[in-house]
């Protein structure tokens, strides 16, 4: 029985709290088609409720999650209106072993973020 799964958190660095709110996609990536498999938001801990993707449905391959930076950033204040810098951030990954976990953390500011496989 296939135990691995994806998750995520979002770290708002610059406010030094957890970004509730931020809406993340799941997509997984076969040559140039991007399919979404997955959708939801940061509760208040930064975290979403459910792994994006666990079991069965995760297999081999390369994923992309996509953060709504720029909507949190907007509406926290740390952000005008117009053309920002951060808007959406993508960060692509592999998954060779689908009995892995993979922890793919965001860590975001208005001009800068990171990221780290963690566990």
């Amino acid at each position: 029985m296939a135990t691995g799964r994806i998750t995520t958190h979002v770290l708002d660095t610059a406010r030094g709290k957890p970004a509730a709110g931020v809406k993340i996609v799941l997509y997984r990536i076969s040559g140039q088609s991007h399919r979404k498999i997955a959708e939801t938001v940061t509760n208040a801990d930064g975290r979403t409720d459910a792994p994006m993707l666990a079991g069965a449905k995760l297999t081999a391959g390369s994923y992309e999650l996509v953060f709504a930076a720029g909507d949190y950033l907007r509406a926290t204040g740390q952000a005008g209106e117009g053309l920002i810098f951060l808007d959406e951030i993508p960060i692509r990954f592999g998954v060779p072993d689908e009995t892995q976990h993979y922890h793919v953390p965001l860590l975001i500011s208005p001009f800068a973020y990171s990221t780290y496989r963690g566990s």
